[in-house]
């Protein structure tokens, strides 16, 4: 990626709705190529970081390029009326990589990366500048927002949603490592890390914010500074709930829901959680 596009980018950005709208639209149609195709992502591995990855802050000034140049225009299908920026359209799959999209009504924006044999389930949405690699399995109803980063071999089950970020520019977005399990109608959201190998079980809910209770290791996991919460490897979540401790919450017998770490993954685990091959 040439310094200059980003120079670009970082200059029409500053200038606001000021900037030049021809040379807006085009800085953000070379970026939006280039994260379809993979080449640039908004946030990638970085082992000299605290959080193991690094936001490129530019590639989402880009996509907000995008939006604010963008003209509203009719993107209808047929009898199916839709309305949205013309800078943002479907993406065309490419049936070359072995990436299947069913018919039923899902949708990927131009901008995101499907990698290689990834199953897209209908109906389900992957939003501008998400990356989905090699072999993973979006499900039904399933959500992986705006620069969300999911990796290889993960299964994000039904109705789970991957919850994305534009601003602050700098945040980090939600990043799904390798070989997860996130099941079905899971929520992970502002920036939580989960990392390789994790499984969450069905309807866990994670912030950037949420404590987590690790009942093996003894220990409360939580975000602090920039850095937000991360899932350790291959640890297996459940939702659990803690006490309310404060007047008048105990006096009501009130609890919250939080997450809790029950096992590591074993063998049995592995088992349980293997991706179907019979269906790529």
């Amino acid at each position: 990626m040439s310094d200059e596009l980003r120079r670009t980018i970082d200059r029409l950005y500053e200038e606001g709705p000021a900037a030049d709208r021809a040379a807006a639209r085009d800085a953000f149609v070379q970026v939006r190529d280039l994260l379809s195709a993979g080449r640039v992502r908004a946030a990638e591995p970085d082992v000299s970081s605290p959080t193991g990855w690094r936001v490129h802050a530019w590639v989402k000034r880009a996509i907000l390029l995008g939006f604010r140049h963008g003209a509203i225009v009719d993107m209808s299908v047929g009898s199916l009326s839709f309305a949205d920026k013309d800078t943002l359209p479907l993406r065309a799959i490419d049936p070359q990589a072995g990436v299947r999209v069913p018919p039923g009504g899902s949708s990927v924006r131009e901008g995101a990366y499907l990698g290689q044999r990834v199953v897209c389930m209908p109906p389900m949405y992957v939003n501008i500048g998400a990356y989905v690699d090699d072999d993973s399995m979006i499900d039904s109803h399933a959500l992986v927002g705006s620069c969300a980063q999911v990796g290889k071999r993960v299964h994000v089950s039904a109705a789970a949603q991957i919850g994305g970020v534009l601003e602050p520019v700098g945040a980090l977005p939600v990043i799904i490592e390798d070989d997860v399990l996130v099941g079905g109608n899971c929520g992970v959201y502002e920036g939580a890390i989960v990392r390789r190998r994790a499984v969450l079980g069905s309807g866990t809910i994670l912030t950037g914010s949420t404590p987590l209770f690790d009942l093996v290791r003894g220990e409360i996991i939580r975000g602090h500074g920039e850095c937000p919460v991360v899932v350790p490897e291959g640890a297996v979540v459940v939702p659990g709930s803690r006490a309310v401790t404060q007047e008048p919450g105990r006096s009501w017998g009130l609890s919250l829901a939080t997450p809790v770490i029950v096992k590591y993954r074993d063998e049995r685990t592995d088992a349980r959680v293997e991706l179907e091959q019979w269906i790529r």
